[in-house]
């Protein structure tokens, strides 16, 4: 791995951006250098990485001659807007926006699963929907045993992944409850605290709103199945951070048995089994936050398909579903000499 590298990561101040430098300090990611943008009104704030204190500079077109690898969790239009100059430039993009994430030349990873798909980066390799990334890394290990027909998710998405003003008015929210207060509305279109509803995404002509159908067709993308057959329901629920899903699997011909999807799944890497059926014991949100596993349980043969399993997952939406990923696509990159 090049112990020369320049890095950047563009967004610096949001909470993708600051799980990022947790990240690389974790991971002990290798750089020379390691800068951090964003918009003028964070210039100047400082943030930390490594024991060290980096000043926030402002994202300008000039910047990417110096830097290798930029780390983008800054909204699709700013990676559109800074694409061409970054690639001119030489600068490989790993994006966390999903304005490229469906275009033919830009590489859709998830390292355990689809790794390879770097080498063809035309300099931006996307990282994927949370939903998506918490689904395929449960789903990943289960697939090498039969080969999967049709896949059925609901999804319980916590207020963080809204962004952090999201977060605040839930937590605001939370606080007039207690006290009998009507809780105040800015943010999010309905009231979260005590409350679930739909993704808070646009209806599309199909009835599938805008996460539900990143979830799907991102899914065919990574998995190389662009014929597989999902549907997906994806609900915003009161629950600070980390992604719950459950998840019905319909297999081609028959399924496999439970203790086969136990032994494979404490095998995968980036996965962890909680599945402790006396206890009453499985995968929860609280649990999940904070850390880089995939957590996996609630398996069991669905009753009603001989086809088909169960299972029920939790994922922390900005680890794995978001920074580490990008980061592991750096590493994987480096490792394999994609510059």
């Amino acid at each position: 791995m090049k112990n020369e590298l320049r890095l950047g990561v563009v967004g610096a101040t949001g909470a993708v951006g600051q799980e990022m430098f947790r990240v690389l300090e974790q991971r002990n990611f290798p750089y020379a250098t390691l800068r951090a943008f964003a918009s003028f009104r964070s210039v100047g704030k400082k943030v930390q990485c490594k024991n060290e204190e980096i000043n926030v500079e402002l994202l300008e077109s000039n910047i990417f001659a110096d830097i290798d690898i930029a780390l983008f969790s800054a909204g699709s239009s700013i990676t559109k807007e800074f694409r061409h100059v970054a690639k001119t430039a030489g600068c490989l993009i790993i994006d966390n926006s999903s304005a490229f994430r469906m275009d033919d030349d830009v590489p859709l990873v998830i390292p355990e699963i689809n790794g390879n798909d770097c080498k063809d980066h035309n300099g931006l390799i996307a990282v994927p929907n949370c939903s998506a990334i918490v689904m395929l890394m449960a789903i990943n290990p289960i697939q090498a045993l039969q080969p999967i027909k049709r896949i059925i998710v609901s999804t319980y998405q916590a207020v963080s992944g809204a962004g952090a003003q999201a977060l605040a008015e839930f937590e605001q929210q939370t606080k007039q409850i207690v006290v009998g207060e009507a809780p105040t509305l800015k943010v999010l279109p309905y009231q979260i605290a005590s409350n679930l509803f739909s993704h808070n995404t646009p209806i599309n002509d199909e009835g599938y709103n805008g996460e539900e159908w990143k979830l799907i067709h991102e899914s065919q993308k990574i998995l190389h199945l662009p014929t597989l057959s999902i549907t997906a329901t994806c609900i915003r629920v009161p629950v600070q951070r980390a992604h719950s899903e459950s998840i019905n699997i319909e297999f081609i011909s028959g399924r496999p048995s439970v203790e086969m999807i136990r032994n494979v799944i404490n095998a995968a890497p980036g996965v962890k089994l909680v599945d402790d059926s006396e206890r009453n014991y499985f995968p929860m949100p609280l649990e999940a936050t904070g850390g880089d596993d995939i957590l996996i349980g609630r398996i069991r043969h669905d009753i009603s398909n001989p086809n088909a399993i169960d299972l029920f997952v939790c994922g922390d939406q900005l680890r794995k579903g978001a920074a580490l990923n990008a980061v592991q696509i750096a590493e994987f990159v480096l490792s394999n000499r994609l510059l």
